[in-house]
């Protein structure tokens, strides 16, 4: 497949996913979420991580926002610095703005988290498959941030729901396949080589 057909399924495949998960009723989308924080908060790798970094649901992917009160984790949000991320830690008595692409993120004021002090990343995605390789919105904020030395070694959940969870994507040279993928029915871990 020429590189330019292979963007095109990438950009319909993204598409069609996100017209899925809008097109989702909130009480299913409030139901399916739930599942999945329960799914993690059995998970050892989530339970014994201290520090790990995650997002603030946006366009209905999965909210975790029940897993960030009364935890012992301390938590970390992303903030778009030109094309990284820069990581800031976050309680929920904090407050937020919207940031680049309209997604909420913390004060750019707020305490930095290091990367050796993160134990475990919830990744946003758009798809994730049964080889680890996730979908994301195109932007390669996550491929920069976990194909960099530092950040390679770090334990990763991708996060979707059960119907963007394929046998295959489309994978580029420079995808970094996630440890985990967590849906509502489950953790899918058992099917990632490391």
């Amino acid at each position: 497949m020429n590189e330019l057909a292979h963007q095109a399924d990438k950009v319909e495949l993204r598409r069609s996913l996100l017209k899925t998960r809008q097109s989702m009723m909130e009480t299913e989308w409030r139901e399916k979420s739930d599942r999945i924080c329960t799914n993690l908060l059995s998970f050892p790798l989530f339970e014994q991580a201290k520090t790990i970094l995650a997002y603030f649901s946006f366009r209905q992917e999965p909210d975790l926002t029940p897993l960030f009160t009364n935890t012992p984790h301390q938590w970390g949000f992303p903030r778009c610095v030109g094309n990284s991320l820069c990581w800031h830690i976050w309680k929920p008595q904090d407050s937020v703005k919207r940031g680049t692409y309209g997604i909420i993120e913390p004060h750019p004021d707020a305490p930095t988290i290091a990367h050796t002090e993160v134990d475990l990343i919830l990744v946003p995605s758009v798809a994730c498959d049964k080889q680890g390789y996730r979908l994301g919105y195109g932007g390669g904020y996550y491929d920069r941030l976990l194909s960099s030395p530092e950040w390679a070694t770090k334990p990763t959940i991708g996060i979707v729901f059960e119907f963007a969870f394929l046998p295959q994507l489309p994978v580029e040279p420079w995808d970094m396949p996630l440890w985990n993928v967590c849906t509502e029915t489950g953790l899918k871990n058992h099917l990632f080589k490391r």
